[in-house]
């Protein structure tokens, strides 16, 4: 075996620890997102017993155009978790975004939206004072009442 032999096969040993300890964190953070996903999902499901107890009505749930102007018909019912419309719950404890992409066919037809994994915190990475701990906007939500959207 020669020197370059013992360099080259360090390289790979070194390669291969790195490519094992990037899945692993990879899967960490998965693991991590769906427990949070989890958490998040009890707290909607408790969100809409406590709405139908307080007797606050769901509403058709509508979904903005990235244009930010046009709304579209989404077939979905429940209730605005923000002002503005921008995210949602359905009567099944089910999270959406709100949003859509610009299109003619929507705004004669409706649009599609599918539903994510709910966060622990709403808004995060977006500007500065929007991102909430999912716990604080529901009840905030709660709170308000039928009185919410601000559109």
């Amino acid at each position: 075996m020669t020197a370059d032999d013992g360099d080259a096969r360090r390289a790979d040993d070194w390669a291969a620890r790195r490519g094992d300890a990037a899945a692993e964190q990879a899967a960490r953070l998965a693991r991590q997102r769906g427990a949070e996903a989890d958490e998040a999902r009890l707290l909607l499901a408790d969100f809409v017993r406590q709405a139908r107890d307080r007797g606050i009505a769901p509403v058709a749930l509508r979904a903005r155009a990235i244009n930010g102007r046009t709304l579209y018909r989404t077939g979905l019912t429940g209730w605005y978790l923000r002002r503005n419309g921008s995210l949602g719950v359905d009567e099944d404890g089910e999270f959406y975004i709100l949003s859509a992409p610009t299109s003619l066919t929507a705004r004669l037809r409706g649009t599609t939206v599918a539903p994510s994994d709910p966060p622990l915190v709403a808004g995060v990475g977006g500007r500065d004072g929007e991102s909430m701990p999912l716990r604080d906007l529901l009840r905030l939500r709660l709170e308000a009442g039928s009185d919410w959207i601000d559109r």
